[in-house]
């Protein structure tokens, strides 16, 4: 275990430069990598900064945000419900566990386990069950940044110069370890217990700076390996755990921005780390029980498993099996459950707290009054006739409801306000929000109601409006029948319906999946609706928002009260507002850069279009059920130009709009929506010119 930095084994076998320039770059990089070591001075060059972030931070808000998004982690729990981890080393607790060096001993044992298990857990579960798990774990040893079993050290008295676990690529080649293989690390720290429940409260400098340090040697390293990552390689994540709980921090940023100085390692390291460094950092919970086992299903356990599940994707690839696509067995196994307890069809909401009647004879909903009810529940339905009550900024709205639709997985419906019967609105239920473990279908209400609220009220304040986007008419609270108890305090009383969320729009119109469905889908509405869903694109990206979850069941038609029929683009619940959000899944309408990288690229929108179009004009999807699938159908057909070949059957200006996003995806330049609105609205000009000489004829 004596020897330099494995720095230079890690990474000196890089692939050749055809400059003198770029290898001497190459060898400065290796150089300042090489003198990059001593975590305390570099930890001493943040002092001021972090210092400054906590003076700056008012009103007790986290200094940093967050890794990973609660609704994010509440799909990913639903992904997790049929895998198996199982940890066989115990952590040993710190409240019953003496303080001598065999206690620590086994904690490093049992992160170590715990890492495995979770490793091996992902694998089998997202990757392959077949194929060996190409990874394994081992401990840093601090004196040469070398990785070693932890059995290993231990047993040659070294249990002190040991500072992290680590989970790596398996290279037979370097059996300690090379760092450009590191896939993620762990720091068994003490104190971390101490945040819990502190949730305005960060990592001291001394544990974060740890953190930083760390992550910025792992993301050097990649910047100079030869291997390449299938997915990016610019984020690393370092662990904080102590004997009972954990936390995530993740590093993200390019470093090729760095001053690459060698005689100044430890400024320029910190000035990076200040300037272009993205730092999220996660609250602290509890991984493990009394007993030494870890809560697999509780959320400490589980933002350091997904941490897991991304620093696998980077060297792994995407899995063959998505988040959603577990996920979506979550309905399928709550109903197994459901006739295991011989409880029939009768479909529940999340919580499963109160069960309501609809009596035949009269179309409005009434509330059972029996106690012995309470027990169960069905949620909210309203039928064609009833009548339903909003209470919206101090005033009470009522709609009549004409019809019932769906978005192919949840319904809405179309109403009248009662004070002008002949108007139509979109009037959308969402789930009660005190639901604190919603079912699946309770996540996607929430983005179809609360969030594409949120949405349409920024759009409406930042005065995004046009005759192709939605308009928000109304939003807020259903009025239930019977008293409300509300507290006076606010929030809501025990009524099961009362605080449920209520979103109207205008206008109304008819999908394009019940277009196509009907064969009313034509080379008209195909040019008119890539020029009107492009223009409310344009319109939206204006101040920064894509829509991100284009499909044939968010553009709808619109005809009453024009002389043409135009295109409007609904659905806005999952739009992007900033870096941090995440676009919806679908295997045939996300756009490539989503699927692969969980994000949307400038034309990923526009790309959606393209997919939306090429299904609506007769184009066929292969039955796929996996992510890899798609990604290979996708290069196969644009490379074949089988998409705008089909595209080219219906129009020129089509054919010519794919071939635009086809070379622009995965691109950092933007979409030019202003020269392709001229080309299809001359387009659209031309076509309804020769109609009028025709008609005239």
């Amino acid at each position: 275990m004596e020897g330099g930095s494995p720095d230079q084994e890690s990474v000196g076998s890089g692939t050749k430069r055809s400059s003198v320039s770029s290898g001497s770059k190459s060898r400065n990089h290796k150089e300042f990598l090489y003198r990059l070591v001593d975590c305390e001075t570099f930890t001493a060059n943040l002092e001021d900064w972090f210092q400054s972030l906590y003076e700056k931070s008012a009103q007790m808000k986290p200094v940093f945000d967050v890794p990973f998004e609660l609704i994010d982690l509440q799909k990913f729990d639903y992904a997790l419900e049929g895998v198996s981890f199982q940890q066989l080393i115990r952590m040993p607790n710190a409240v019953y566990a003496s303080t001598s060096d065999s206690a620590e001993a086994t904690a490093y044992l049992a992160v170590e386990d715990f890492l495995h298990a979770t490793v091996k857990g992902l694998w089998e579960a997202f990757w392959s069950q077949d194929e060996p798990m190409p990874f394994s774990v081992a401990c840093l040893y601090k004196e040469n940044l070398k990785f070693y079993q932890a059995e290993n050290a231990i047993a040659s008295g070294r249990l002190g110069s040991l500072c992290a676990s680590g989970v790596l690529l398996k290279n037979p080649r370097h059996p300690h370890g090379k760092w450009d293989n590191l896939l993620e690390l762990a720091l068994l720290r003490s104190g971390i217990q101490s945040l819990v429940g502190e949730s305005e409260q960060q990592p001291s400098l001394h544990v974060l700076g740890e953190a930083l340090f760390y992550a910025l040697r792992m993301l050097i390293s990649r910047s100079l390996s030869r291997q390449n990552l299938p997915l990016s390689s610019n984020s690393a994540f370092v662990l904080l755990v102590d004997s009972q709980y954990g936390g995530v921090v993740k590093v993200e940023g390019d470093v090729n921005k760095m001053d690459f100085d060698v005689n100044n390692v430890y400024k320029c390291a910190a000035e990076w780390i200040q300037r272009h460094a993205r730092i999220a950092v996660s609250p602290v919970d509890r991984i493990w029980n009394k007993l030494g086992n870890a809560n697999w299903g509780d959320i400490g356990a589980l933002q350091v498993t997904f941490a897991t599940f991304y620093c696998i994707m980077q060297f792994a690839g995407l899995p063959k099996h998505s988040i959603e696509d577990l996920a979506a067995d979550h309905g399928c196994r709550l109903q197994t459950r459901r006739l295991e307890r011989q409880l029939g069809d009768t479909r529940v909401n999340g919580s499963g707290l109160f069960r309501f009647q609809q009596h035949g004879v009269s179309p409005e909903i009434v509330e059972v009054q029996d106690e012995s009810v309470k027990l169960e529940s069905e949620s909210l339905k309203l039928e064609v006739g009833s009548v339903l009550w909003l209470e919206d900024s101090n005033w009470e709205r009522g709609y009549h409801i004409n019809q019932i639709r769906s978005n192919g997985e949840l319904p809405y419906y179309i109403a009248s306000p009662v004070e002008d019967p002949g108007k139509s609105l979109f009037l959308y239920v969402g789930s009660h929000p005190s639901q604190l473990e919603p079912a699946w279908e309770d996540m996607n209400l929430w983005y179809l109601v609360q969030r594409q609220t949120k949405v349409l009220t920024i759009m409406k304040q930042k005065g995004l409006s046009g005759k192709y986007l939605p308009q928000l008419s109304a939003s807020g609270r259903i009025i239930h029948p019977g008293q409300c108890r509300r507290p006076s305090s606010g929030g809501n009383c025990d009524h099961p319906w009362c605080g449920t969320p209520i979103l109207v729009t205008s206008p109304v119109g008819e999908t394009v999946a019940d277009m196509v469905s009907e064969g009313h889908f034509g080379v008209d509405e195909a040019i008119r609706c890539c020029h009107d869903c492009l223009s409310a694109l344009s319109t939206a990206s204006s101040e920064g928002i894509r829509h991100g979850d284009i499909r044939p069941e968010n553009v709808i038609c619109v005809r009453s009260g024009e002389s043409r029929p135009y295109f409007v683009l609904i659905g806005w619940g999952h739009a992007i507002l900033e870096d941090r959000d995440r676009p919806a899944m679908n295997l045939h309408f996300s756009s490539t850069y989503a699927l692969q990288e969980g994000k949307l690229c400038s034309a990923s929108d526009a790309e959606s279009l393209v997919y939306m179009l090429y299904f609506a004009c007769g184009g066929a999807f292969p039955d796929l059920d996996s992510v890899e699938g798609e990604l290979q159908w996708r290069e196969t057909s644009w490379s074949r130009r089988l998409i705008q070949q089909k595209l080219g059957d219906v129009s020129t200006v089509l054919k010519a709009f794919a071939d635009y996003v086809d070379s622009l995806c995965g691109t950092p330049y933007p979409m030019d929506y202003d020269i392709w609105l001229r080309r299809f609205k001359r387009s659209i000009s031309e076509e309804d010119h020769g109609k009028e000489i025709a008609a005239s004829v």
